[in-house]
C-alpha cells in the first residue's frame, strides 16, 4: 500500500512540473534511443552480411597468390592440378579476376555493377542459373571471345528484359552478351550493386584486356563442408611443395571470413553502445541535479511530514520513486523513439549503403536498456533522498 502511494504521490509531482521534468528525461531518452537504434544496427548488418556469406556458398575456398614476381608464380593449369590431386576433398576452381571499368549501356552508366572474370565452371560452381542464353564456354576462354554473361537487374534495367545478343560496353572495351542469370534476389529495388548487378567474363578475355600475365585469386569448391580444415590444409601443403614458402600464399573459409566480420561489427557496436550509454550517466546527473532542486523547493513540506510523524526511510522512498519514475518514464519514451526510429532506418538505409539492413532491435537490448535508465534514476536518486530524509524537522519548517 505504501509503494503504490508513493508511486502516485511521485507522478503527481511530476506532472506538476511536466516542462522541467521532461528536460531531465531528455538525457535518459536520448541514451536509451541510441542503445536501441545501435544494437538494433548491429543486429541487421551482422544478419545481412550473414545472409551475404551463406549466398555465397559454405563449401568455398578463396585462394590469393602472391607468388615471387615473375619469376615464381602458378599457372591456372598448376592450380587445376593442385584441385585434381585432392579430388577427395576439392571438386572444382575457378579465376577469379576483378575487371575495373565503367559499365555502360548507351548513355547509362552502372556505377556499382561488378565485373569478374572467370573460367566455364564458375557459374554451376556458385549455382546460378542461366535464365536465357548461355554461360561461359571453353572456348570463350580458350579464344579470348569478349563475350559475357550479365545479372537479372542489369538485363532488366539496361535493356528492358532483352539483353541476349546485346552489346555492352565496360571501360574502353565492348562485349556481346551471350546469357542473362536468373535472378538471386525478388526485391528489384534492392539489387543495385547486389548478386544481381554483376557481369562474368572468360578470365583469359580479362587477362589480356588488363594486361595482366598472372591470375591471383582463386574460388576453390569443397567436396563436403563439412571438411573444410582439410580442404584447407591440403590445399596449403600443395601450394607449399609448389612455393617451398607458406608466405606467398592465403587461403581462407567463407567461415572465417564471416567470423572475421562479425567480431569487427560487434566491436565497432559494443564501442558505440559503450559511448551512447555516457549519455544515460549524462540523464543521470541531470535527475540528482533536479532533485536535489526539489528537496530545496521542498524543504518545509518534508519538515511537515517529519513533525507528523513520518519516518526518515519513506521520506526516502517518497524521492527515490520520484526519480526511478522519471527515468522509468524516460526509459519508456526512449524505447518508443528507438523502435520508430528503427523502423525509419530500416527503410532509408538501402539507398544510401546500397546494402539490405533491417534494424531489428533486440528484446535483451530493450530490457538492459531500460533496467539501466530505472537503475540510473535510483542511484542519482539516493543523495537527494538521503538529504531529504535527515533534513532536521525544526530547521525544516524555520525554512521560506
Amino acid at each position: 500500500m505504501l509503494l503504490t502511494e508513493t508511486f502516485w504521490l511521485a507522478l503527481k509531482n511530476i506532472w506538476s512540473n511536466k516542462m522541467r521534468t521532461f528536460l531531465t528525461m531528455l538525457g535518459i531518452i536520448i541514451g536509451v534511443t541510441a542503445v536501441i537504434v545501435i544494437v538494433g544496427l548491429g543486429n541487421g548488418i551482422t544478419k545481412s552480411v550473414e545472409e551475404s556469406f551463406a549466398a555465397m556458398g559454405t563449401d568455398i575456398l578463396q585462394l590469393t597468390v602472391w607468388g615471387r614476381g615473375t619469376s615464381r608464380n602458378i599457372s591456372v593449369d598448376g592450380v587445376y592440378r593442385i584441385v585434381d590431386e585432392n579430388s577427395d576433398l576439392l571438386k572444382g576452381v575457378s579465376p577469379n579476376i576483378y575487371f575495373s571499368g565503367n559499365v555502360r549501356v548507351g548513355t547509362t552508366t552502372f556505377r556499382y555493377t561488378s565485373v569478374y572474370g572467370v573460367n566455364e565452371e564458375f557459374l554451376s560452381m556458385r549455382n546460378y542459373k542461366i535464365a536465357e542464353g548461355r554461360g561461359i564456354q571453353y572456348m570463350d576462354i580458350v579464344d579470348h571471345k569478349q563475350v559475357c554473361v550479365i545479372g537479372d537487374y542489369l538485363a532488366r534495367e539496361g535493356f528492358g528484359g532483352d539483353a541476349v545478343g546485346k552489346t555492352i560496353k565496360i571501360g574502353a572495351y565492348k562485349f556481346r552478351i551471350v546469357g542473362v542469370l536468373a535472378p538471386k534476389v525478388e526485391s528489384a529495388d534492392l539489387q543495385m550493386g547486389g548478386d544481381d548487378d554483376r557481369i562474368y567474363l572468360p578470365y583469359s578475355t580479362a587477362m589480356r584486356l588488363s594486361s595482366t600475365s598472372t591470375v591471383n585469386d582463386y574460388i576453390v569448391t569443397m567436396t563436403n563442408d563439412q571438411y573444410v580444415s582439410q580442404a584447407k590444409a591440403a590445399l596449403e601443403n600443395s601450394l607449399y611443395n609448389v612455393f617451398q614458402d607458406d608466405s606467398v600464399y592465403y587461403v581462407y573459409s567463407m567461415g572465417e571470413m564471416l567470423d572475421v566480420k562479425n567480431a569487427t561489427i560487434s566491436m565497432a557496436i559494443t564501442v558505440l553502445a559503450v559511448i551512447a550509454g555516457i549519455s544515460l550517466v549524462v540523464g543521470g546527473i541531470g535527475i540528482m541535479n533536479i532533485m536535489l532542486v526539489s528537496v530545496t523547493e521542498r524543504t518545509r513540506e518534508i519538515g511537515i511530514r517529519k513533525a507528523l510523524g513520518a519516518r526518515e526511510s519513506v521520506i526516502m522512498l517518497q524521492f527515490v520513486m520520484e526519480a526511478a519514475t522519471t527515468s522509468a518514464m524516460g526509459g519508456v519514451f526512449g524505447i518508443l523513439l528507438g523502435y520508430g526510429i528503427s523502423s525509419v532506418a530500416t527503410s532509408v538505409l538501402p539507398s544510401i549503403i546500397d546494402m539490405t539492413v533491417k534494424v531489428s532491435p533486440t528484446m535483451s537490448s530493450v530490457v538492459v536498456a531500460f533496467g539501466i535508465s530505472v537503475g540510473i534514476g535510483v542511484l542519482f536518486g539516493y543523495l537527494p533522498a538521503l538529504r531529504a530524509a535527515r533534513l532536521n524537522p525544526i530547521e525544516a519548517l524555520r525554512y521560506d
